[in-house]
């Protein structure tokens, strides 16, 4: 092994591994200063705030195999003691924030027009234009922002999604252009190009997502129709799946409305971190304002419109703090950043990171039980209890294990206790661990069979 360096060499990192997945991996050890990826040999460079933490994480991953998506990542030292701009640079065309993103897209299985990218890309921010091309790198995409900080956001969220089921796998770098042209001269863009221009609101909606060249038409090649429905339908499929085969009655999976407003919440009691403990339930949050001309409203902006949707079904209702809560879409499509705003996107706290079938499983309404999982291994009950009893009357507590892994079950006496200890001790610290609670659909403790 190269002698220690706050610089650590990742290998393995295939294309559905996002940045975002490193940080989470190497967080829990220290502050991460830089990140530079080496797309081209699988690779990355990560470098920590200082020996101390690169060397704690180096020597927790020499006991414990890292694993991102399914995948197992190989880290050791690398030979930089420092990432300089020149190794970032080594780049090109990737790694400095721009408002234009290139895409490629892997396993196309299905036909990607510019409306499915559009519908993929703008929840994260105004999309100007969009040109798609098939190079050697297979079928590829320019995507034009207004902002930089929306593209910066949708190369975080969206890097190694699929936009349909087991397909279609998004590859984001950052472009080296500086505007996208709507007229092209030359011969293989006329006729293989597709453009959109969303600044011009008038454009007749035949002409919204063809190339605007008239040579595209005469060529005869034919444009793909995907439409809205489809490509949600194609998302909720999936999901059906991990309901057991059909969605949860009222459930349509196919809302594209990301952002949700919430209202009749307890000024006094609520913040962006217990509403982000709630909401976090029904997928990932991107980010939370709360309203300070109306201090009982909240917006909550989901990670698309199916989390979102989950959300209002299942909280519409809910009691918290004493306050029935009202949830519904909001007019907004999405938050835009400013000081008064709370940002998720890059927490590690965001549940539907992995495993994300089975969180869909898990989504119901607050119920009386709470399941405490990610437990200290050598906790008792009596250490649950009075870390959870401050919020009502506990009726009843189960201590189990699964798969090695110390979990508990905590019954209380009404929904409404429940909820404020999931929203309130949620990722808290219990014995040095970072606790994770969710609601259980069980009825009793004795239904559960651990």
């Amino acid at each position: 092994m190269a002698e220690p360096s706050k610089v650590v060499h990742v290998r393995n990192v295939g294309h559905e591994i996002s940045e975002n997945d490193l940080l989470q991996l190497f967080q829990p050890f220290g502050v991460i200063t830089k990140l530079v990826m080496l797309r081209a040999k699988n690779q990355a460079l990560l470098q920590m705030q200082d020996v101390p933490s690169a060397i704690a994480a180096l020597q927790y991953y020499a006991n414990v195999q890292p694993s991102i998506r399914g995948r197992n990542v190989y880290v050791q030292f690398s030979s930089h003691q420092e990432l300089t701009t020149m190794d970032q640079n080594t780049q090109g065309r990737g790694d400095e924030p721009n408002r234009i993103l290139l895409v490629t897209i892997h396993h196309m299985l299905y036909p990607i027009t510019v409306e499915v990218l559009h519908q993929v890309f703008s929840p994260h921010g105004f999309v100007e234009k969009i040109v798609t091309f098939q190079k050697s790198a297979g079928f590829q995409a320019l995507i034009q922002y207004q902002l930089r900080q929306s593209a910066v956001l949708a190369r975080t969220s969206l890097q190694g999604r699929n936009i349909y089921d087991g397909c279609c796998q998004l590859d984001i770098q950052f472009s080296n252009l500086d505007e996208l042209q709507v007229n092209y001269n030359n011969e293989r863009s006329r006729l293989d190009s597709t453009l959109g221009d969303f600044t011009n609101p008038n454009l007749p909606s035949e002409q919204k997502g063809r190339s605007s060249q008239s040579g595209y038409g005469d060529a005869g090649v034919p444009f793909p129709q995907v439409g809205t429905t489809q490509f949600m339908m194609a998302n909720a499929a999936a999901i059906a799946a991990a309901f057991g085969g059909g969605l949860p009655p009222g459930v349509t999976g196919t809302n594209e409305r990301c952002t949700v407003l919430v209202s009749n919440l307890n000024p006094d009691r609520i913040d962006e971190d217990k509403l982000f403990n709630l909401f976090s339930l029904y997928g990932n949050i991107i980010r939370i304002k709360l309203l300070r001309n109306k201090p009982d409203h909240a917006l909550v902006q989901m990670g698309d419109g199916f989390q979102a949707e989950l959300a209002v079904h299942f909280l519409k209702g809910a009691i918290l703090f004493g306050k029935r809560l009202e949830v519904n879409f909001s007019k907004h499509p999405n938050i835009t950043q400013g000081a008064d705003t709370h940002e998720y996107i890059n927490s590690n706290l965001n549940r539907f990171n992995r495993n994300a079938a089975k969180n869909y499983r898990y989504c119901c309404s607050p119920t009386k039980m709470i399941h405490l999982s990610t437990l200290p291994q050598d906790v008792t009950e009596e250490e649950i209890v009075s870390h959870l009893e401050e919020h009502g009357t506990i009726v009843n507590t189960k201590l189990f294990e699964m798969n090695g892994k110390k979990q508990a079950l905590v019954m209380f006496e009404t929904e409404e206790q429940a909820t404020e200890a999931l929203v309130c001790k949620h990722a808290s610290s219990l014995g040095g661990s970072i606790i994770r609670i969710s609601f259980s659909q069980l009825q009793s403790i004795r239904e559960n069979s651990q």
